[in-house]
């Protein structure tokens, strides 16, 4: 049975404005995935009953969101090969999280914002996805750049390109030792 949605939190949400997006954004996908394809996930931002699709602002930023995952592994997945796209990506209404203040002022601990603590940020993307916003921003958990959470089901497939066929293959070894750096 699914918990009720909190009143307040909806009612902070619904008094953002529905703003626009148009611009290229990095995506990091294992090889042979669409990188224009969401799914559902229990994620930062998703819990599990939407699709969504999530994409960094820089290129590195979204390398080092899956970096943080995958590093979350006994072993580091040597033989899964992870490729970077560059989208073009437009959306109407979107939700815009700016910073880490915005997001405390709806319940978020951003002092454990890093941490795999996702109970009130699904309760935000899902009070979104309710109230009919159709993406939302918010600052990476894992680098010092906004992510782009896009609600798949809420845009047409044309709002959603790829800039090639081809991605850039990730080369973990490199990527690590030219970003020992922590954002």
């Amino acid at each position: 049975m699914r918990k009720a949605r909190d009143l307040k939190l909806l009612d902070a949400i619904d008094a953002f404005p529905r703003v626009s997006f148009e611009g290229r954004m990095w995506r990091i996908v294992r090889e042979g995935r669409d990188p224009t394809l969401g799914s559902a996930s229990q994620s930062r931002w998703c819990n599990g009953q939407f699709d969504v699709l999530y994409t960094s602002a820089e290129r590195d930023g979204a390398i080092a969101e899956i970096h943080a995952l995958l590093s979350q592994q006994p072993v580091f997945p040597s033989r899964v090969i992870w490729n970077c796209y560059e989208l073009d990506v437009r959306s109407a209404k979107t939700l815009c999280l700016p910073d880490r203040p915005t997001l405390e002022q709806l319940g978020v601990d951003t002092s454990a914002y890093r941490e795999r603590r996702y109970d009130q940020t699904q309760r935000i993307a899902d009070a979104a996805f309710f109230l009919g916003f159709d993406g939302m921003t918010a600052p990476s958990a894992r680098w010092e750049c906004q992510s782009l959470v896009l609600f798949t089901d809420r845009l047409a497939p044309d709002d959603i390109r790829s800039r090639s066929d081809r991605g850039v293959q990730i080369d973990w070894d490199m990527w690590r030792r030219e970003h020992q750096r922590k954002p």
